[in-house]
């Protein structure tokens, strides 16, 4: 049955994505989620409509299940950008801007209390306000290993384009959630203390 598929992230949960299906409007189902015990309107990440939308969820929770908090809940301590990635390839239609234009409107005080609340939260990591440029080589810390960067949040290895966490998982052999700036480092100095002056974290 054809139906959307979200990924959904909420200020008031860090590191916690949703991701589901409905076979009604996306806007609708985040409407129903923001109950009386959830402090912020979740945010929708990406959104699409896909051919098969049960095949399409369960694909995603069996990717997933080893980052799943609760078997019994559709969240997972992951990033967003690893299941857009692969929501992405599926989608017959996009239809994020029409949800987030939408989703705005469900409580428009919450909204404004969320981005306040988003500002006092670590940013994303981004390499170009972090004074990188594309091309840039970043050197792995435990080997010869070494990428470059690619845009703002993705880096170049082996011809592939990664986020730097799926990255640094890879080269060490594990999996599940992963903070990959402090294995690299940029002229001999760690991405980590570049990320933390960047945003003014000791």
């Amino acid at each position: 049955m054809e139906g959307s598929v979200y990924v959904l992230t909420n200020p008031a949960m860090p590191n916690m994505v949703k991701i589901g299906k409905t076979t009604r409007d996306v806007e609708l189902r985040l409407a129903d989620l923001y109950s009386t015990g959830v402090p912020l309107p979740f945010e929708c990440e990406y959104a699409a409509k896909v051919k098969d939308v049960d095949k399409t969820e369960k694909a995603f929770h069996t990717a997933f299940e080893p980052s799943r908090v609760n078997p019994k809940r559709e969240f997972f301590n992951i990033n967003p950008e690893q299941a857009i990635a692969v929501l992405s390839l599926m989608a017959i239609e996009d239809v994020t801007p029409s949800v987030q234009d939408e989703a705005k409107k469900i409580d428009v005080e919450a909204t404004v209390s969320a981005e306040k609340f988003k500002k006092k939260r670590r940013p994303n990591q981004n390499f170009f306000e972090m004074g990188l440029k594309e091309g840039d080589v970043l050197k792995f810390g435990r080997n010869e290993e070494f990428c470059t960067i690619l845009n703002a949040r993705q880096v170049s290895y082996g011809g592939e384009s990664w986020f730097l966490s799926n990255l640094t998982n890879k080269l060490l052999d594990r999996t599940g959630p992963m903070h990959g700036a402090p294995y690299w480092y940029y002229n001999g100095k760690n991405l980590q203390d570049i990320y933390n002056e960047t945003y003014s974290f000791e």
